[in-house]
Parts: C-alpha cells; sequence; structure tokens
C-alpha cells in the first residue's frame, strides 16, 4: 500500500475528535440561545397561564396587563398578547375594555394587512356580545373581501337570524354553501320563516311558494309540509291538506303529533272524521312516542261517547305507560268511582300534574335546553329543528 492512501485510510479517525467537538459547540450555542429567550419571557406571562389553567380568569387578566404594559414601556411589538387578552376581556363580560384594547391595536402602524382584519374581526364580536349589533354588522361587512371573509359571514348569519331577517339570511347562506359545509337545511328553515310569517298575514299564495322552494331545497322539511298542509286548511282543500299532513310520517314521523289535530280537522271537513280518528289511532298503535292520546280522546268522546272513548284510552295507554297517559286515564276512570274516592283521585292527578309541569317538556338534542314551548329555532344553542317533537320526561 501507499504512502498516499495510508494516509487517506487515517484521515477520518483524525478528524473524528474535531467533528465532535463541532457537533458538541453548536448544541451548546443552541442551548444558550433557548435559555436567553426563555429568560426573555416576562414572568407575568407564566403567571398568567397558570391562572388560566386554574380558571382563575381574574389573575389571568391582571397578569398579562402588565405584561402588555412593560412591553409598552420597553417598545416592543406587541400582537398576540392583546389580542389574546381582549378574547379574555370578552369573555368576562368586560366588553368595555375588550373594546379599548382592541381599538388600541386596530390603530398600532405595525398591524397591517392579514393582522389587521383579524383586530378588526375581534373587535366586531366585542361590539355584538356589547349588543352593539349594528356597530358589530358593519364591521363584518367590511371584511368581506379580506382573510377573515368566512368567520364574519358566518358571525353576519348569526345575527341576520336574531334579527328575523330571513331574506339576508337566505341570501348570506347561499353564498356560504360550498361542498363540505353545506346550508341547504339551514336555507329550508329560513324559507319556512318567510311561509310562516305570511300565512299569519293570509297571505296564501306566498305561503305556499315558500313553502313548496324549503320542499325543494331539503325534501325532509317536514315544517314545510305542515305549513303546506295549513295553507290547504284554510283554503278548505281538505284533501291536500291531509296529503301533506300524511307526508310527514315518511320525512319524520315523530312530527306526527303536532298535526294530529289538524289531520283530524282535515277529514272532519271531508265529512270522514271517524276515519281521521283511526288514521291517529293507527299513527299512535304504529308509534307510542307520539303525543296524541289528548286529541285522540276529546275526538272519540265527541264520536263514541265517554265509555268507548275510556276503552281507546285505556288500550294506548297500557300500550306505553307514561306520566301523560296516565294523567289522562285517572281523569277517564274518575267518574266511575265513589265520591270518597273520586276526591282522593283528583289529589293524586294533582301530584301527578305537577309533575308533568316540571319533568315533561320539550328538549333540545343538542344542547339540552329544557322548555315547556316548542321552538323550531333553540333559543339556547341556535340550532334548527334540534327540539323533541314531542315532550319527554326530563
Amino acid at each position: 500500500m501507499e504512502s498516499n492512501d495510508f494516509w487517506l485510510w487515517l484521515a477520518p479517525v483524525f478528524l473524528l475528535p474535531v467533528f465532535f467537538a463541532m457537533g458538541w459547540f453548536a448544541a451548546r450555542v443552541d442551548m444558550r440561545a433557548v435559555l436567553k429567550q426563555a429568560k426573555a419571557v416576562p414572568e407575568g406571562f407564566y403567571k398568567g397561564l397558570d391562572a388560566l389553567v386554574e380558571h382563575k380568569s381574574g389573575v389571568a387578566v391582571r397578569a398579562l396587563a402588565e405584561v402588555i404594559d412593560q412591553q409598552n414601556e420597553a417598545r416592543q411589538n406587541t400582537y398576540e398578547l392583546p389580542l389574546t387578552l381582549g378574547k379574555l376581556y370578552r369573555q368576562r363580560g368586560e366588553n368595555d375594555k375588550a373594546i379599548a384594547l382592541h381599538k388600541q391595536l386596530q390603530t398600532s402602524p405595525d398591524i397591517v394587512g392579514e393582522r389587521h382584519d383579524v383586530v378588526t374581526f375581534e373587535l366586531g364580536q366585542d361590539f355584538q356580545a356589547a349588543g352593539l349589533v349594528d356597530r358589530a354588522e358593519q364591521i363584518f361587512v367590511g371584511l368581506q373581501k379580506g382573510a377573515m371573509a368566512r368567520p364574519a359571514r358566518e358571525i353576519l348569519l348569526n345575527i341576520y337570524q336574531q334579527d328575523r331577517d330571513w331574506q339576508k339570511a337566505i341570501e348570506l347562506a347561499q353564498e356560504l354553501n360550498r361542498s363540505d359545509q353545506a346550508y341547504q337545511f339551514e336555507i329550508a328553515q329560513f324559507l319556512c320563516e318567510l311561509a310562516q310569517l305570511a300565512l299569519y298575514q293570509s297571505d296564501l299564495d306566498t305561503a305556499s311558494k315558500h313553502a313548496d322552494e324549503a320542499l325543494h331545497i331539503n325534501r325532509k322539511c317536514t315544517r314545510a309540509n305542515m305549513i303546506l298542509g295549513d295553507v290547504a286548511l284554510k283554503r278548505e282543500d281538505f284533501a291536500a291538506a291531509i296529503a301533506a299532513y300524511s307526508a310527514i310520517e315518511k320525512q319524520n314521523y315523530e312530527y306526527l303529533s303536532m298535526v294530529g289535530e289538524r289531520l283530524y280537522d282535515a277529514y272532519d271537513g271531508l265529512n270522514k272524521p271517524r276515519e281521521g280518528l283511526a288514521v291517529l289511532i293507527g299513527y299512535m298503535q304504529t308509534f307510542p312516542q307520539l303525543d296524541l292520546i289528548g286529541v285522540i280522546y276529546d275526538k272519540s268522546l265527541l264520536l263514541y261517547g265517554e265509555h268507548k272513548a275510556a276503552e281507546m284510552v285505556l288500550e294506548l295507554v297500557r300500550r306505553k305507560p307514561d306520566l301523560n297517559g296516565i294523567y289522562r286515564l285517572l281523569g277517564v276512570r274518575a267518574s266511575e268511582l265513589t265520591p270518597t274516592w273520586r276526591s282522593d283521585l283528583d289529589m293524586m292527578r294533582g301530584v301527578i300534574g305537577q309533575q308533568i309541569q316540571k319533568s315533561v317538556m320539550y328538549r333540545c338534542r343538542h344542547c339540552h335546553f329544557k322548555s315547556q314551548v316548542f321552538f323550531w329555532h333553540c333559543p339556547a344553542c341556535n340550532k334548527w329543528e334540534t327540539f323533541t317533537p314531542n315532550r319527554i320526561e326530563v
């Protein structure tokens, strides 16, 4: 082996310690930079972070405010921290402080472009939380072309729903429609709101038009068929009313209890009340969870008398006993008892009635908000068609 080749083989051996020393030195330099950067973070920042973990938002707010004051005195550029502090103020209901902080941040010469849009978006939410909806709407409308355009539109949609400006809500929801998040369900409900308003105003043509549009957008919109049935009932087109109400069974049978009496009235308009009652009883036998016992008893009492009405109620309650059914059954049986027993039974019915008022309600399936009144639009979580169409024990 030549001498040159020998030294080529030995070169890596001699250079290995050099490479090791260089790697060790680079690591030391990086660690020093990390430690220096960590020491540069104010102590108040960690205090605020710890307070947030402990759910002590008041302590966190004070700590972060002190850090921002220190940064301002040191003339350090700040963005993320004041933005977060403003959100904390808003979360705590201190909307005036949130507005002031975000306004100050908005006028900073360093806040431009996308950052300016983000701060403006937060300012709009501050105004909305403070109840200054007009100013919030103005801000979100102004963000339609920036980086925050879509989230601004989503909040605008909520504002239009709160203001019951359904036409604007429809137009905006159509703009928001896209493959990964469709708004057909909401648009159908907005159209139903317009249809319901027209129905209240006895504008039957407009009500029918909007309800048809809602069904075209969402074929499973039970509310649209309810409105079409109501329009037909007002026009005394009883066959059309029956067709509209009956279509609900295929869409979502749980909503049949909401049209039970109107469906009977449509059959009665055709001089077929017994057939209408039979349809309701058939629904109840097929779907025991429907709340139709009251309607069935009242109509059967009218058609067949007290004895047969009591028999029908008894049979239906036995299929699925619940508080409502038992309450109705006790009332039916009262006439068969002696005055003494009738007094005791009235007492029991009173207790059950009080319990029904407390525990039998409509409930939102999304946020579990409870109410004695049915809502298409949950007032708590703003979701559509989430209320149970039949009252349940909660």
